[in-house]
């Protein structure tokens, strides 16, 4: 009597490629999506690269918080290069296609960005909270190596985790269908294309959202529990509105992050549709990458006088 893994293997092909269905199937919507997205990528890579040369060349910023910005830009550009080109060259081709490798490359890359950016800006309230909590201890206990060894754990953690989701579901076994009904490969849209037993790869996945999804949110939560109380105990208005001004912007963009990542990946896939997915992660992949940077600038006048500063030296020349 034969195997059931040898009559499986008679009876079906392994998947060697994806079909992506795409953001939209519609002819004139794809030629109005293109530039619009292109301009969003290209707009995502000026403001993050400039942002993180400014801060380079700027000595007056060489600060704890702006050593995480200018990580937080760094893992920006790669999150959305992660998607960005291959969805964009998708946009008029007939069969949107990816290969198996190329599919367990892009989501690993996604999710090492992905799960880095939340551990950093867990990094980046507890960084907040040492500013405004313990003023006069911040320089001795956020030093350059802490912010340093900081990133580098946000980069470990995530890169691991990745790898704990990534290697688990590509090696399961796909044979039909391969359409994965969403723009990139989205592990939980690929897992349920899967013939083997999901059960291993749906919980490790959990897993990993549960210690770095809820783990760095609860960070953040307790910061600015303790920050509130912080600013509630300032006798002064004035210095209560400059500690909540410093965290407004870090508070907007965990806003901006994290809602529509909860929505998509906590509630059961029955309570909203594809489009509304789609939506989701259009945004906390492509358009808020380009927005972190435009939320840290515009209302910084740190950011502005050194940008003038910068402007100055390289455009400055010897008489």
């Amino acid at each position: 009597m034969e195997s059931s893994t040898s009559l499986q293997d008679r009876n079906y092909t392994s998947v060697v490629m994806f079909v992506f269905l795409g953001i939209t199937d519609e002819k004139e919507l794809q030629v109005i999506l293109f530039p619009i997205f292109l301009g969003i990528y290209l707009v995502t890579l000026f403001w993050n690269l400039s942002l993180i040369i400014i801060i380079r060349m700027d000595s007056q910023l060489h600060t704890p918080m702006y050593l995480f910005l200018s990580v937080l830009s760094s893992i920006d550009v790669c999150y959305s290069s992660s998607i960005s080109p291959k969805m964009l060259s998708d946009f008029f081709k007939n069969e949107k296609t990816i290969s198996f490798i190329d599919c367990a490359t892009q989501y690993f890359a996604a999710s090492w960005m992905g799960q880095t950016e939340c551990c950093l800006l867990a990094a980046m309230a507890y960084d907040r909270y040492m500013a405004i909590g313990n003023p006069l201890q911040y320089s001795a206990i956020m030093t350059p190596g802490l912010c340093q060894k900081l990133a580098t754990g946000a980069l470990g953690t995530g890169f691991i985790c990745s790898l704990i989701e990534t290697i688990p579901a590509f090696q399961m076994y796909y044979c039909g269908p391969n359409v994965i009904q969403h723009f990139f490969c989205n592990i939980s849209e690929i897992i349920v294309l899967s013939c083997s037993s999901t059960f291993l790869t749906q919980m490790l996945l959990f897993l990993a959202i549960l210690f770095v999804g809820f783990g760095s949110f609860l960070v953040i939560l307790l910061s600015y529990g303790f920050i509130t109380v912080s600013i509630l105990k300032m006798s002064s208005l004035k210095g209560s509105l400059k500690a909540f001004n410093t965290c407004a912007s870090h508070l907007t963009v965990v806003i901006f992050y994290y809602v529509p990542v909860f929505f998509v990946y906590m509630h059961p896939h029955s309570t909203h549709s594809e489009k509304q997915d789609k939506m989701l992660s259009i945004f906390y992949i492509i358009m808020t990458p380009m927005l972190n940077p435009l939320i840290y600038s515009l209302r910084n006048k740190e950011i502005k006088e050194a940008l003038k500063r910068v402007l100055k030296r390289t455009t400055h020349f010897p008489q």
